[in-house]
């Protein structure tokens, strides 16, 4: 008694004999795969004349066409390293500008009359008086010192 129902006898009797519950065969069922072992390690390939100079001249001919991607893409990408230089420099222009301002202002806060007063009150530096002022030798014929 088989479970399956797979034999050729079986599937020859009418359809009123076989079992109901029996499965169908699987399709390819009858097919075998056999893998042999190849051994190729005694083979040598024969050089081949021509295909030295045909992977030479692929190797020319890719050569040639990276050469004219290269020149077709050079001004692109020339131009955008151009436009992040001047961007960069604008960018040092605008920082020079401000810490130009920012000292500017320093400046005029260090050479402000007030402060200058206050700096020569502090050090007791005081206007002479008319009294403390000396003018020594005056001439008026507007010569200062004499050559010799």
């Amino acid at each position: 008694m088989e479970l399956t129902g797979t034999s050729p006898e079986v599937a020859r009797r009418p359809a009123a004999m076989r079992n109901p519950y029996a499965l169908r065969p699987l399709p390819q069922a009858d097919v075998f795969f056999y893998s042999k072992k190849i051994n190729n390690s005694r083979l040598v390939r024969e050089p081949d004349p021509q295909a030295r100079g045909a992977c030479w001249s692929a190797i020319g001919v890719a050569c040639m066409v990276l050469a004219g991607f290269a020149g077709v893409l050079a001004p692109t990408v020339a131009n955008t390293l151009a436009g992040y230089k001047l961007e960069a420099l604008r960018a040092e222009e605008r920082k020079l500008l401000d810490e130009r301002r920012t000292l500017e202002l320093q400046e005029a806060e260090l050479l402000s009359p007030d402060r200058l007063e206050r700096l020569a009150k502090g050090q007791n530096l005081v206007t002479p008086s008319s009294g403390q002022v000396v003018h020594l030798d005056s001439r008026e014929d507007g010569a200062v010192a004499m050559v010799k």
